[in-house]
């Protein structure tokens, strides 16, 4: 049986692991549509595909770039957290 410290340590640790790898694409998604919506805003442009296809492509992009970090975090939390509860070596 898990005590309640073991269960609520390893999902603090999932939430950090899941913010760590939100991160970067968050961060891409805001800056892109902060400049996006700068850019209107100077042009008086109001097109909404000009919102929607710079932001999924950024996001895209990064997703793909960061795939390496987000595989290595999630193994390591796996790894680290998830397989020794499992195999009973908490």
């Amino acid at each position: 049986m898990m005590s309640e410290g073991l269960f609520y340590d390893t999902l603090r640790q999932g939430l950090w692991s899941a913010i760590l790898m939100s991160t970067p694409i968050l961060t891409v998604a805001l800056v892109v549509g902060l400049m996006i919506g700068l850019f209107q805003a100077l042009t008086s442009i109001q097109e909404m595909t000009l919102t929607f296809v710079p932001k999924l492509v950024a996001i895209v992009v990064v997703f793909w770039v960061s795939m390496g970090f987000m595989t290595q975090t999630l193994v390591a939390y796996f790894n680290g957290h998830i397989v020794p509860i499992i195999s009973g070596g908490s």
